[in-house]
């Protein structure tokens, strides 16, 4: 396995990016997979995603500085194109995110990659009534077990403000789930 170093000297590189690229894809498509789809709900709009993230990687990875990590960078692509498909298709029904997000929820019941009992119905039901950035915490931390510190790099956000977001978000989401 390639270090993060020498994968992003590679994908920089002109002789070698597409095999450093298959390498970047197989080293971080299921964790981003799982990230999106905790944002997006659906299989088939996370796949979506995913392909669309690694391709905006694939056309600015020469812009990346190695400010922050590699895994940073990825994560914060497939946050906000994921966030982008919300927003696209709420405008494009004409309702609000939340609802987006509602729908997505109704439809996990019919989505055959959809492994999840009624108890994980009802806990994705209440993380879609938090606002954007709570859901996004919320599931980066309890989901993925995501530390604060990448976290922060990868929302632009102070740890302690983090911090202050998922504890905020346990406590809608355990009070959602006490009165429903």
């Amino acid at each position: 396995m390639t270090t993060e170093t020498e994968l992003i000297s590679q994908l920089q590189a002109k002789g070698n990016k597409d095999a450093a690229f298959r390498e970047l894809i197989a080293q971080y498509k299921e964790r981003l997979y799982w990230h999106i789809r905790s944002i997006v709900k659906s299989h088939n709009d996370a796949d979506d995603v995913l392909q669309n993230t690694f391709i905006k990687v694939y056309k600015s990875i020469d812009g990346f500085k190695g400010n922050s990590k590699l895994y940073s960078w990825l994560y914060r692509i497939a946050t906000n194109e994921a966030i982008t498909l919300i927003n696209k298709n709420a405008k494009r029904l004409q309702i609000t995110n939340e609802e987006v997000q509602n729908l997505a929820i109704d439809n996990m019941e019919s989505d055959v990659y959809f492994e999840g009992d009624a108890i994980q119905l009802k806990l994705q039901k209440a993380i879609a009534t938090l606002p954007e950035k709570q859901q996004l915490v919320f599931n980066m931390k309890y989901f993925q077990d995501i530390k604060y510190k990448d976290m922060s790099e990868i929302l632009d956000t102070s740890e302690g403000a983090l911090k202050a977001s998922y504890h905020i978000a346990t406590k809608k989401i355990e009070a959602y789930l006490t009165n429903n």
